[in-house]
């Protein structure tokens, strides 16, 4: 307990641990401790709702305990050599990130870490302080649910723009290109064994992949490039202001991301993997040779024994 002058005049008033607890629940961002194990000695309110774990679930676990397992925006894991609060802990000085914590349903959610060294009476370095915050929430993409509502061009298992509107869509874009020769590139994406998870787990199962899959997608997106369910198990992206190099760099991030998500079941948790198609518009296309030239090349990664990126 510590003790500080009161600015009321009534004396001194008495400060507790628990007080400083009750300050932090009341956070909107996510705060959590970890101390030189990385062990989890604390959970905020926020932490909770954020990654949909709850205190009893986290605390006296470690951050790497199938539990946040961040990733970055490639999706490669940064729990083993590139975590910003092990990296705090031992240079001693604070850090900010941009990454991926894993949603206890599944999904990748964006997120801003900042992490502060804790110090001892003596300076040494006891853990650090992690505050986080969803970051989510675009304008951009309110701005398309709400014209999808009104457009009845709108998924309703996914919420994703459907096939209606990516048709619409992706004739504007060819449009643009032949005017103003804009490039744009436009990626397949196939679920793997999608019908080896309904016969097994259920077409309720089969749904929450879907589900999974689309909010995987959109928050590995760019807030400019247009994420859409085809159909069935079939999504497609429209990506713009690319090249090969970039579209390809892009296609292999949507492909990590999925690969390290996973589906939530009453049973055992489910890893899902997606067979790729990308290609860039060419003058001349039209929306049929470009939606079957990106939907040939998906087909070339499931020959080529799925989980893949194919350009062409």
């Amino acid at each position: 307990m510590c003790k500080i002058p009161s600015q009321t005049g009534a004396g001194i008033l008495e400060i507790t641990l628990e007080f400083y607890k009750n300050l932090l629940d009341n956070l909107y961002d996510g705060v959590y401790f970890l101390d030189r194990r990385r062990s989890i000695l604390y959970w905020n309110n926020g932490a909770e709702r954020i990654t949909g774990y709850s205190r009893s679930e986290v605390e006296g676990s470690h951050c790497w305990d199938n539990i946040l397992m961040h990733v970055d925006s490639e999706g490669k894991s940064l729990c083993e050599t590139r975590c910003p609060a092990w990296k705090s802990m031992e240079d001693g000085i604070p850090a900010e990130a941009e990454v991926y914590l894993h949603h206890k349903n599944g999904h990748r959610i964006p997120v801003n870490v900042r992490v502060t060294p804790i110090h001892d009476e003596t300076g040494a370095i006891v853990g650090t302080v992690e505050i986080f915050r969803d970051n989510s929430e675009k304008l951009a993409s309110l701005s398309l649910i709400e014209e999808l509502q009104e457009k009845a061009f709108q998924d309703s298992l996914t919420s994703l723009p459907n096939r209606g509107y990516l048709g619409r869509y992706l004739l504007s874009k060819l449009d643009e290109s032949t005017r103003y020769d804009w490039t744009f590139g436009l990626i397949f994406l196939d679920i793997d064994h999608f019908k080896a998870i309904n016969d097994t787990y259920g077409h309720a199962v089969g749904d929450e992949a879907l589900k999974m899959m689309a909010q995987t997608l959109v928050h590995s997106s760019r807030s400019f490039d247009t994420v859409g369910r085809w159909g069935g198990e079939e999504f497609v992206v429209a990506v713009v202001n690319v090249d090969w190099e970039k579209l390809s760099h892009i296609a292999e991030r949507y492909r990590r991301m999925i690969e390290s998500s996973t589906v939530i079941t009453g049973g055992a948790d489910i890893r899902l993997t997606v067979s790729l198609g990308a290609t860039l518009a060419c003058q001349g296309d039209t929306l049929d040779s470009l939606v079957k030239r990106a939907d040939g090349l998906m087909y070339q990664s499931k020959l080529a024994g799925r989980n893949c990126v194919t350009l062409g």
